[in-house]
């Protein structure tokens, strides 16, 4: 896999204008780079640090190819956009990341096949395509199991967690909308993630092991590094290096875990863009997961491997964590707060993110959740 290295002052076109284009668009112009943005919000938070801002919908293919025609380079900052129109683009336009890894992941039942198939260790599954199809997973894996559509579906949408008979209506209803996928349930111990960015002549660039705590299926915090036996990272990264040998990527990418009680750790999916989990990364690591991406779809060469200059912890302000929190940001120096630029403030919705270096993992720990402490779950 080789591709052209651009020249300072090229132009690199981002599908989404949400929080992820608008760090992706900060990387960029730091290196030189200009930045154009399709979104169809015309206040998405992307276009204020953009040249040129596109509003049309993802879909419109006529504003598509405007993207391309000003672009030296195509990124996209979502994996819910349709893979048949990325594919027509790619065939036109310098898009180093492919329209595969897009196409492969949007849909959790060829995600999970494209797994087995790799030979990774994922949760047992059951495809789901119509509602007799439920009695087999009842039979084959048994409760608990949890049933995701297999399109779209973010933050806890879009699945259901079926513990007993009494909550196959309700699975059912699910089913009856789109075809699904079920998934045997985990006693989880501990959620981890890996971030990973694939450059120019396959260079692979690692960022440390990163542990995740969720509420309500929305992450709450990461910390970095992740509390685990140096051999779960090891282990983790000879699970991706299995996926990268399935899957074309280019860029940055976070592959998410689980580790259930018997300490055994399972792929559970994969995000082919920067990440939540990694925003840590621009004040804790000598290189953010935006800076890699914008390097490796740009073709520069990558650092052969991440820095974390300070442990540290990254929560996730939601417009309830705004509303609890806002007026303590000035008191708090050590606080690295990022506000996303988001219009329309709503309790469940991402509206930045604070970080924090520390030498003190668990003391600091305690100290925000203590803040956070009135947030109603």
């Amino acid at each position: 896999m080789n591709f052209n290295k651009l020249k300072f002052g090229s132009t690199i076109g981002i599908i989404g204008g949400g929080q992820l284009g608008k760090m992706m668009a900060q990387s960029a112009q730091k290196m030189g780079y200009k930045v154009i943005v399709l979104d169809p919000d015309p206040a998405c938070p992307c276009q204020y640090v953009a040249h040129e801002f596109i509003n049309a919908e993802y879909d419109n293919q006529e504003s598509l190819e405007q993207l391309g025609e000003l672009s030296d380079v195509i990124t996209y900052e979502f994996e819910n956009i349709s893979a048949d129109q990325l594919k027509t683009l790619v065939s036109k336009y310098n898009i180093p990341q492919g329209y595969q890894a897009i196409q492969l992941l949007q849909d959790r039942l060829t995600e999970k096949q494209t797994l087995q198939k790799a030979n990774c260790k994922i949760a047992p599954f059951v495809q789901l395509s119509k509602t007799d199809d439920l009695n087999i997973a009842i039979e084959t894996i048994g409760y608990p199991f949890i049933v995701k559509t297999r399109f779209g579906g973010y933050d806890g949408k879009g699945q259901i967690l079926v513990n007993s008979a009494s909550d196959i209506d309700e699975a059912k209803a699910l089913l009856e909308k789109q075809e699904c996928v079920a998934e045997q349930y985990l006693q989880l111990e501990k959620e981890v993630s890996l971030t990973v960015t694939i450059g120019n002549d396959n260079q692979i660039t690692y960022f440390p092991l990163q542990e995740n705590e969720h509420q309500n299926q929305i992450l709450f915090k990461t910390i970095v590094p992740a509390r685990t036996e140096h051999e779960k990272e090891a282990e983790a990264r000879n699970e991706v290096d299995k996926i990268i040998k399935n899957i074309h990527f280019v860029g940055t990418f976070t592959v998410e875990f689980f580790i259930d009680g018997e300490n055994r750790l399972y792929v559970n999916e994969i995000a082919p863009r920067p990440h939540n989990s990694g925003h840590y990364s621009i004040e804790a690591c000598d290189f953010s997961q935006f800076d890699t991406h914008i390097l490796a779809i740009t073709g520069q060469k990558l650092p052969e491997q991440i820095e974390l200059l300070k442990p540290a912890i990254m929560m996730n302000l939601l417009g309830k964590d705004l509303d609890l929190l806002e007026d303590q940001f000035s008191e708090h120096a050590e606080w690295h707060v990022h506000i996303y630029g988001k219009t329309s403030r709503k309790p469940n919705r991402k509206m930045g993110h604070l970080t924090v270096l520390t030498t003190d993992i668990d003391k600091c720990e305690q100290a925000l959740l203590d803040k956070f402490e009135g947030r109603s779950q």
